[in-house]
């Protein structure tokens, strides 16, 4: 049976149940007051004042009965019609969330239910509902983009390897070392996009065991090993903070800090720049904070540096472009670890980024005792 005809069931066998007690309580209180028989007087009568005994009890079940039957037909019909009316009303949200279910399916996620009238579990529901098509419309949208930039950066090495070949193959005069070093560069640079990739899906599937991890740490390693670039580009790199703990996986963390103090390195004003790399905890909260001198940048701009294979103007025209997957890999790590990203830009200048994770108490410490002299 469908659920609109249980709950036609259910309201119209309430309905009789409680028919039933009420007619019960009447008969019950009419047996209370009303005697088995009566004595008839008939006052034209002179010589006898009885003029016959009649059975009450029995006339006025003889006649209640039939009223009673009809009473119970009527909330039979009425319990089944009204009850129909009422169980098609309250589940009439339900078909408009199964239909737009339905079309869902269909791969068409822009329907929205948009649930009319006041604020109850139905409206919760499928208020609830149109949020989780919100998100996979974004989602899928974000993963069409996805493949087909990376199709993109994909192809763009493959047809530049094609083009060196042909040249090698159709001019005998080239210059086979210069071919091969060109050839060199550009599988780096594929193999680079493959492997950030892979690490992009391994953050996005959190393919990782939480340990505990220190993010001063971290900074300082990440500094180090990018140090050569720096003094290279002549960067100057200053490391601050305290111990800041925190739970994750430490080898994506510290992908997380070498991106973007890489990225704090090659995005930076062509001499003198300034890179500021410091970690603290806030209540409940451990935070890495990464930020460089460099050109002005809009808002907007940097609204569009986490998504994979955007690139500022400012990295089209530098000499170390890299993926585009730099800040679009910090994303996927920081919410793999439940933490949260903010760039904002500098007003004297580059970009601020702070990654916000969740902080690990610290073991209180409990210090011995000192017995001071008698006397102190």
């Amino acid at each position: 049976m469908s659920v609109r005809l249980r709950l036609t069931l259910s309201y119209t066998g309430f309905l009789m149940v409680a028919g039933v007690l009420l007619l019960a309580a009447v008969w019950l209180f009419l047996l209370r007051y009303v005697p088995d028989r009566a004595i008839l007087i008939d006052p034209k009568v002179t010589d006898s004042l009885t003029t016959g005994v009649f059975p009450v009890r029995s006339k006025l079940l003889h006649v209640f009965a039939p009223r009673a039957a009809a009473v119970f037909a009527f909330l039979l019909v009425f319990g089944l019609v009204g009850g129909w009316i009422l169980a098609g009303r309250m589940l009439a949200p339900l078909t408009r969330i199964t239909d737009a279910t339905r079309l869902a399916t269909t791969r068409s996620l822009s329907h929205r239910i948009r649930l009319p009238g006041r604020r109850d579990e139905f409206r919760e529901l499928a208020d609830a509902f149109d949020a989780m098509l919100a998100r996979l419309e974004a989602h899928v949208a974000e993963q069409q983009r996805f493949a087909a930039n990376a199709s993109h950066e994909l192809r763009t090495p493959l047809a530049i390897s094609q083009a060196l070949l042909d040249v090698a193959r159709t001019d005998p005069t080239q210059d086979t070392g210069e071919i091969i070093d060109r050839l060199r560069t550009v599988n780096t640079r594929a193999i680079d996009l493959t492997e950030a990739l892979l690490l992009l899906s391994r953050a996005e599937q959190r393919s990782f065991t939480p340990e505990h991890v220190d993010l001063s740490l971290l900074a300082e390693e990440a500094t180090e090993t990018l140090l050569p670039l720096a003094e290279k580009r002549g960067v100057t790199v200053e490391t601050s903070g305290d111990i800041t703990p925190a739970v994750g996986s430490q080898a994506l963390l510290l992908q997380l800090t070498t991106n973007l103090v890489h990225n704090a390195i090659v995005h930076n004003l062509p001499d003198q720049g300034i890179v500021w790399v410091n970690t603290g905890v806030r209540p409940g909260t451990a935070v890495l904070t990464v930020e460089n001198t460099g050109e002005q940048l809009t808002p907007q701009l940097v609204s569009t540096l986490t998504e994979p294979f955007q690139r500022g103007s400012e990295r089209l025209r530098a000499d170390h472009a890299g993926v585009g997957l730099g800040l679009a890999i910090v994303k996927t790590i920081t919410q793999a670890h439940d933490g949260t990203l903010t760039l904002t830009p500098r007003p004297a200048g580059g970009i601020r980024i702070i990654v916000e994770l969740p902080a690990v108490e610290l073991p209180a410490v409990e210090l011995p005792a000192v017995e001071l002299p008698a006397g102190a």
